[in-house]
């Protein structure tokens, strides 16, 4: 039986222990028991260590080990199994907060995933093109997780290679403090704000994501799938 979707319009200052448990249990979509998430973990060294240093070194692996990739947004939920992303090696936003959120539930860290809906300045033509011609990306997905007994945001989209190639400093997590995309690029230029932050979920809401990619995107947002683009997109040149 699914448990009910908890919803948190702002993070919960205690946790009551039905709470508690929601934010460590497994899921279907956040599936950490499958053993290519056990290796995700244990490759990381996050199977060692206090919960902020484990926090850190998943944080790092899920955004560098796992490389963003905005053109293969599938439409299967079976894709954004934290396990699923761990084995394809590649993801956007949304899949990569899976599988952060599903690995620091593996090691006890209680983990919802937020919503939010950003501006970027650095988007690109063919990307932009593939959106509608938009540069909001509705329903960015990041990571909360309760450490040292506050919470802290974390989004483990770009990894290094693509911030080297777009110019853009890349997001550092020390796990105190919240690591969300920076508001200037490496040359001072306006990279990235947020316009809206729609509060966290004690499990992946699929079905919000769906629905709002249907009414602000393109149904090619879609078209592709599984099907990977000719070329990378830290090769393609940022409009900024």
């Amino acid at each position: 039986m699914t448990a009910a979707l908890l919803h948190f319009a702002g993070l919960p200052g205690s946790l009551d222990a039905g709470t508690r448990s929601a934010l460590l249990a497994p899921t279907d979509l956040l599936d950490y028991r499958h053993p290519a998430v056990q290796a995700f973990v244990r490759s990381a060294g996050a199977d060692r260590g206090s919960p902020i240093e484990q926090a850190v070194a998943l944080f790092y692996a899920a955004r560098d080990r796992i490389r963003y990739d905005p053109y293969r947004i599938s439409a299967a939920p079976a894709d954004y199994r934290a396990s699923s992303v761990a084995l394809a090696g590649h993801g956007w936003c949304v899949p990569k907060a899976s599988l952060l959120a599903a690995c620091a539930r593996s090691v006890g860290i209680p983990a919802a995933i937020g919503l939010a809906d950003v501006a970027n300045h650095l988007n690109t033509e063919k990307l932009r093109s593939r959106m509608g011609g938009t540069d909001v990306f509705y329903d960015h997905g990041y990571v909360a997780m309760l450490l040292a007994d506050r919470w802290v945001k974390a989004v483990p989209a770009f990894n290094i290679e693509l911030c080297q190639r777009f110019g853009v400093s890349p997001t550092e997590f020390d796990g105190r403090s919240d690591a969300l995309y920076q508001e200037y690029n490496a040359r001072g230029e306006l990279h990235m704000s947020y316009l809206a932050d729609h509060g966290c979920w004690s499990d992946l809401p699929l079905d919000k994501v769906f629905a709002d990619f249907a009414q602000h995107y393109p149904g090619a947002m879609f078209a592709q799938g599984a099907v990977a683009e000719p070329s990378r997109f830290e090769d393609e040149r940022p409009l900024g």
